[in-house]
């Protein structure tokens, strides 16, 4: 059984860390590089760096911060925001990223995910969604949450495995930031319908809510930001509570 991992994201917006509540109300977190330091330091397993306004802006992702960033963490580094073509994969990946994440452009044209796939291998190919619940479903919303699709998330996601994704980064617009927990319906969801890692996103709060989000909806990753960039629990702190619950974690 593979260990569950605990990965902090960066937000960057204007060459900053940031963080709001429901994709909304952002404010700073700090020096990415700083941020990314610290993370590496207290042992978190991955991290994921979002440009989050770059696909909206129509521009791409700031390669160089990537580079900065790459240079002085040694954990894997996933980067997602603004890459719209195999060159930009290419860019981000000899910047110093082990994987890419796709969301706008994935949605927008699904063939990327494919010939990505073929490239690069599927284990640099992550696809992110940004899901709200909207009835009975949960849509599918791009352009860093602002734009809704009509496409359900679950049925996106089994198409992104099928295209060659190598693993689902999933958000939960309803809990961002919220700390109120990860949506574990919308993640068992997902993590019932596909055989590739879901990493569950959105809601963490408190310890708890990582021990669920793994036992409850067989997440394979969590994905925290607010709740480690302003000291409310650490890394360690996370990996040493699942540990002692029986979670199977690397300390």
């Amino acid at each position: 059984m593979l260990s569950k991992r605990i990965i902090p994201c960066l937000d960057i917006k204007d060459g900053r860390v940031v963080k709001g509540v429901k994709f909304l109300g952002l404010r700073d977190a700090g020096d990415p590089v700083s941020v990314a330091k610290a993370y590496d330091a207290q042992g978190a397993d991955e991290l994921v760096f979002l440009d989050i306004t770059a696909s909206i802006e129509n521009r791409k992702t700031l390669v160089t911060l990537v580079e900065k960033i790459a240079g002085n963490i040694f954990m894997p580094f996933t980067v997602g925001g603004g890459i719209s073509e195999i060159e930009d994969i290419r860019n981000i990946l000899n910047a110093g990223a082990e994987k890419v994440s796709l969301n706008t452009q994935a949605v927008k044209f699904p063939e990327l995910i494919s010939s990505a796939a073929k490239r690069f291998g599927s284990q640099c190919i992550v696809v992110a969604i940004d899901a709200k619940k909207q009835g009975d479903f949960w849509e599918v919303f791009i352009n860093g949450g602002r734009t809704p699709t009509g496409i359900d998330a679950v049925i996106w996601a089994e198409k992104a495995a099928r295209l060659g994704a190598g693993e689902i980064l999933l958000t939960s617009m309803d809990c961002d930031g919220t700390k109120n927990g990860y949506d574990l319906k919308l993640t068992k969801e997902i993590t019932s319908k596909v055989n590739i890692p879901v990493i569950a996103s959105g809601g963490a709060g408190k310890l708890e809510d990582f021990y669920d989000v793994f036992t409850q909806a067989q997440a394979d990753a969590a994905l925290a930001a607010s709740l480690f960039h302003y000291g409310k629990l650490s890394v360690k702190q996370v990996k040493e509570y699942l540990n002692k619950r029986g979670v199977m974690v690397r300390l």
